[in-house]
């Protein structure tokens, strides 16, 4: 069964300038948003404790099934309020680890749909992708290159409370093959413009000699400073491509923090199975991929509209 997660607009209480601590990583925004949706969407319960567990309410109540999907909770688009061409419309989408790449085809273009259903939009500005096992590294530019493709890279070691267990970086070629997908949606108007994410020099050569339709951005995660490498700046200053920064976690969703955020614990919505929770879903959850919206008033510089969608996998 697909899961599709969803936050609606945090920006609900009405649009915001974009200030945000640079401190706060997006893994603890999306947490945070998909239980504080799942919260407003869910009946009161009445009933009482039983062995010191708090009944959770019965998924289905709030919840929408469609198909082999299952919708948590039941979404109801929030379209933008004025013209199209008033906004910018950026999207991130990351892809997570131990995810086969020949799923992305599929897996970036539902993202696509589903930003654009939400938004009632027929187009995106940007559509920025982040692969696993990459974060760069500002105090160490060389180690993007160094070392081998195959050896392991922990991005718990740049992402400061991103949890995350030791991947290894994404290769080129993988990459190119991705790329191609979003080269496609480019071509196809879906797209405007197209971006990549923790490339240093060395790396983002390499991926440009192989792309038809070259990044015009790239974004960054520069830790503990704000300096972004020299060597960097120029390179991207050589090839038109705008840099950008960024306090995104590279694996945004962790099985296990997933598995919190369904389950029947205390932060739990209790969509899975558990102890006093017999009528959820049983079996084993993986995440698919996340997609990170915004949409901004361009003339105001303000955010109205931005949430998460996040698929995942649910294995008997």
């Amino acid at each position: 069964m697909k899961l599709i997660l969803s936050t609606s607009n945090v920006m609900s209480g009405g649009p915001s300038v974009i200030r945000r601590p640079f401190f706060e990583k997006s893994n603890t925004e999306l947490t945070s948003a998909l239980r504080a949706n799942f919260s407003v969407h869910q009946p009161f319960s009445t009933s009482t404790a039983t062995n010191g567990v708090t009944p959770k309410s019965r998924y289905k109540s709030w919840t929408t099934q469609s198909g082999s999907a299952l919708s948590i909770p039941t979404n109801t688009p929030s379209p933008l309020t004025e013209p199209r061409e008033s906004y910018d419309i950026t999207v991130k989408l990351f892809y997570l680890p131990n995810i086969p790449a020949d799923r992305r085809c599929s897996q970036t273009r539902e993202a696509i749909e589903l930003v654009l259903k939400e938004l009632g939009a027929s187009s995106i500005d940007l559509l920025i992708v982040s692969f696993p096992g990459i974060s760069f590294d500002a105090d160490d530019e060389d180690s993007d290159f160094d070392e081998p493709p195959s050896a392991p890279q922990s991005a718990s070691d740049n992402d400061g409370d991103c949890a995350d267990a030791e991947v290894p970086p994404e290769d080129i070629e993988t990459m190119i093959t991705t790329w191609r997908t979003l080269e496609k949606l480019h071509q196809e108007g879906l797209v405007s413009r197209l971006g990549i994410a923790e490339l240093g020099v060395t790396r983002l050569s390499k991926f440009l000699e192989q792309t038809k339709i070259k990044p015009s951005v790239n974004q960054i995660n520069v830790r503990d400073c704000c300096v972004v490498p020299k060597p960097l700046i120029i390179y991207a200053k050589q090839q038109q491509i705008e840099l950008l920064t960024h306090n995104d976690c590279t694996n945004i969703l962790p099985r296990g923090t997933l598995r919190q955020i369904l389950g029947s614990g205390d932060n739990g919505s209790g969509v899975l199975a558990g102890q006093g929770n017999e009528d959820g879903l049983k079996g084993d959850v993986e995440p698919q991929w996340v997609v990170k919206y915004t949409a901004v008033v361009k003339d105001r510089g303000v955010v109205e509209n931005k949430g998460y969608f996040a698929v995942a996998e649910l294995k008997e």
